[in-house]
């Protein structure tokens, strides 16, 4: 039988749950932020409307407790219900696992230090997730440099103190 390093869950969430327990903690604070009722059909009206606007691993999270226009399954009310119960968060995470095994293998991506990473060594694939992170698309980029200097276009609207401490501009 494995070993669990203490402080990890018997359930093995611990990073694996990371986008789980980040977006639904976000979710529910967001809730009592805006005194919105502890129903579940508010808490999916809500959970929907979060969704719209999630984005990367969060969106793939939404999609598979159905809370995406473009699902294949709805488990929704198992975030509804037992949260409208004020459940933690970390226990809703552990019954989805059991629902769904991917939802604990969501990790969000590494974020990369735009104030000291030289972008001529990242790829075009963590160029383009840059932009996308901002919600920016870099039309007719082909090349590498392209993407470099569309990041550099962008970086004192949504990175501004990186754009200052950088000095290769």
């Amino acid at each position: 039988m494995g070993r669990r390093r203490r402080g990890q869950p018997a359930w093995g969430g611990g990073a694996g749950a990371a986008v789980c327990i980040t977006f639904l903690g976000r979710f529910y604070q967001s809730l009592k932020d805006n005194d919105v009722e502890f129903t579940p059909s508010s808490i999916e009206k809500e959970l929907l409307k979060s969704c719209k606007e999630a984005k990367g691993k969060e969106n793939r999270l939404c999609y598979y407790v159905g809370a995406t226009s473009d699902a294949a399954t709805k488990i929704i009310n198992e975030v509804s219900k037992p949260m409208s119960h004020h459940i933690p968060v970390e226990k809703i995470c552990e019954k989805l696992k059991k629902k769904d095994s991917q939802i604990c293998e969501l990790k969000y991506d590494k974020q990369i230090d735009l104030s000291t990473a030289d972008l001529r060594k990242l790829r075009v694939k963590e160029l383009r997730r840059i932009l996308d992170d901002w919600g920016e698309v870099c039309k007719g980029c082909a090349e590498k440099s392209d993407f470099i200097r569309r990041i550099h276009e962008l970086m004192p609207k949504y990175a501004p103190r990186a754009a200052g401490a950088r000095t290769d501009l």
